[in-house]
């Protein structure tokens, strides 16, 4: 039918979309946490430096996962895009330095990485 070939291919360009901006904001949430070593870099309560942590290290894992489930749902080109823009947040976040705000941001982009991953893998197995 010809009015659903539209609708399909905005499909596969928004779900894309939400694909790259989870990678860029998974890595960068989990790299910021790599890279926040100092005590004076982390947060003042133990109970957050946990929870930082944890979304930390689901972000990465959800960062893998999404990297395995490019390359079984999209070209191969796709995720290797990705994984370059990842790498390429994670750069400019290198060269930016330390930040006092760095924990917040972190955890905000573990969060919504996560949250944009789940969005990723659901958009795909939807009726």
């Amino acid at each position: 039918m010809p009015g659903l070939a539209p609708k399909a291919r905005g499909t596969q360009v928004d779900a894309m979309s939400l694909y790259f901006l989870a990678m860029m904001l998974l890595s960068g949430g989990s790299f910021i946490r790599t890279r926040s070593g100092a005590p004076e870099m982390r947060p003042a309560s133990a109970a957050s430096d946990i929870v930082w942590g944890l979304a930390a290290r689901a972000a990465f894992w959800m960062w893998l996962g999404l990297i395995i489930w490019g390359f079984l749902h999209y070209h191969w080109s796709q995720p290797v895009a990705a994984v370059m823009m990842s790498l390429a947040v994670n750069a400019l976040i290198a060269l930016r330095g330390p930040m006092r705000s760095w924990p917040g941001l972190s955890l905000l982009f573990c969060t919504a990485g996560l949250m944009s991953g789940a969005a990723t893998f659901l958009q795909h197995y939807q009726p």
